[in-house]
């Protein structure tokens, strides 16, 4: 069969076509499956491999100075039932009779309890030191336990340990007692100071915070009002007088109240003292600073102070250490002023001195807020003085008059 020749070149020409897209198909088929095998290791990248090859920016890296680690927060909690952890406030509640647990963090750490069961607790507190934290169980509870409960982390170096003040805790625990509305006392009455310069306590201490408790005086029998100025009451502390005066003193008790049960407390006996601002500041002053042998001479000792304030003066003179006797004259006069003040004096009274007598002589006055001293001669360590020195002492006959 005759096959013309432009129909064979015509066939070759289309062979060649589809040979030529069947290899561009290929080819874009490999570069395809090359792309996507790229974005496939892109998205996860090989360890160790940089995933992109570009240079990039250097960004300086913030050096972090390794710093000591700070200690861990003091924080006080109550172990619960169940073992339940509760962080205490200021005062807590727990039933008399139930047991107390607390758990202090830190390492070491130290307890102060209620001055009660410091000294006798009958085997009922345990005080344990773990790892991370001190633990305090207190069982058998009584309303005698009520008080404040304070918990010191210790600052150690070596084996010399402090207790840190400024970081302890403390916690007041109260044992309601449906027997006792105030805590126990051994003591029928109490004697309290009434200090004028400085606030007095009446420790009337409940055991239930939520007591009512009122302030009598026993003769004549009357309630004293608890204004929460010149007295207030407190449930952690009790009743504080914060200006005692001279009316305050006599026969004091604490009633509380609570539901319907009714009790009172210790008596307190209540003495008004009248304490100065400041420990004395005595003056002396000699008659002469040279006496002839056979003449008589007065030293004074004087202080300025608050009115009804006692000053006790004594004294110490050169012929003191031979037995010389000597006497002494004490007085008080009233200050002028607007303030009411007072002047309390001693002189001492050396009849016909001799040469033993020469020599410095020594006042001291003290209060109840203790001794002043101000040395003129000389000054010893334990106390501050005053001093007057009587050293040219003429020895020749005293001169009379013809």
């Amino acid at each position: 069969m005759f096959v013309p020749k432009w129909k064979l070149l015509l066939s070759g020409f289309l062979i060649c076509a589809v040979i030529f897209e069947l290899a561009h198909c290929q080819k874009d088929a490999q570069v395809q499956k090359t792309t996507a095998g790229r974005k496939s290791k892109q998205n996860k990248p090989e360890l160790g491999k940089p995933v992109n090859k570009r240079p990039r920016a250097a960004t300086a890296k913030p050096k972090i100075k390794a710093t000591p680690a700070a200690p861990a927060q003091t924080i006080l909690t109550q172990v619960l039932n169940r073992g339940k952890f509760k962080k205490v406030g200021e005062t807590i509640s727990v039933q008399s009779g139930d047991t107390l647990e607390l758990r202090c963090r830190g390492k070491p750490v130290q307890w102060s309890v209620p001055p009660y069961l410091e000294e006798d607790d009958d085997g009922r507190l345990r005080i344990i030191q773990h790892e991370r934290y001190g633990a305090l169980t207190l069982v058998n509870t009584t309303g005698a336990d009520t008080g404040e409960y304070t918990c010191y982390p210790m600052y150690c170096e070596d084996t010399d340990c402090r207790k840190e003040y400024d970081k302890a805790i403390k916690v007041f625990v109260f044992f309601p007692d449906p027997h006792e509305l105030f805590v126990p006392s051994s003591d029928y009455y109490e004697v309290i100071q009434l200090r004028s310069n400085w606030p007095t306590v009446l420790p009337c201490q409940v055991t239930s915070p939520e007591a009512k408790v009122t302030l009598h005086r026993e003769f004549p029998p009357t309630e004293v009002a608890v204004d929460g100025t010149e007295i207030s009451f407190d449930v952690r502390k009790g009743i504080t007088i914060h200006r005692p005066r001279p009316y305050h003193a006599g026969a004091l008790y604490c009633v509380a109240s609570l539901n319907n049960l009714r009790q009172s407390s210790t008596k307190y006996m209540l003495i008004y003292v009248n304490y100065p601002m400041a420990p004395p500041a005595p003056v002396i002053q000699a008659s002469s600073g040279s006496v002839a042998v056979g003449e008589n001479l007065q030293v004074s000792c004087s202080v300025v102070g608050e009115q009804d304030v006692a000053v006790e003066f004594t004294w110490e003179y050169p012929g003191q250490e031979i037995g010389r006797p000597l006497y002494t004259q004490e007085s008080i006069s009233p200050v002028g002023g607007g303030a009411a003040r007072q002047q309390s004096q001693s002189v001492l009274l050396v009849d016909e001195v001799r040469d033993v007598d020469q020599g410095t002589y020594t006042c001291t006055a003290q209060n109840l807020q203790g001794a002043n001293e101000k040395p003129n001669c000389s000054r010893e360590p334990e106390l501050v003085r005053e001093m007057s020195c009587v050293q040219n002492m003429s020895t020749s006959p005293p001169h009379r008059a013809v």
